[in-house]
């Protein structure tokens, strides 16, 4: 079994008003979200992580495919894919996929 699991991390262009202690020139323009999401093996502890521009069902997707083929690789047969009940894990086209590779689905 895996888990998958997607952070957001915020970036910044410059420090913000809790670092400088001034509010006057500490608008960050440009700022934004990076997504982190990671396939942790359950018995093996081996992590598959990939920075991917956000968190929809398409990058969601892409995101297993390259995962269960990373673990195949290693000679890990995922049998079981345990995410929380994000959107883009509730999707058609995620759900598709594990079933196409004969993958449970389990959610939190």
């Amino acid at each position: 079994m895996i888990h998958i699991e997607i952070k957001k991390l915020g970036w910044f262009d410059r420090p913000g008003h809790r670092r400088t202690g001034t509010r006057k020139g500490c608008r960050n323009r440009g700022a934004g979200w990076e997504f982190v999401h990671v396939a942790v093996g359950d018995a093996t502890g081996l992590a598959y992580v990939a920075m991917l521009p956000d968190e929809r069902k398409e990058s969601a997707a892409a995101f297993l495919d390259r995962a269960l083929a990373w673990f195949a690789t290693r000679g890990i047969r995922v049998q079981r894919v345990m995410t929380d009940n994000g959107a883009c894990y509730r999707s058609r086209l995620f759900g598709n996929l594990l079933r196409d590779r004969s993958v449970r689905h389990i959610r939190t």
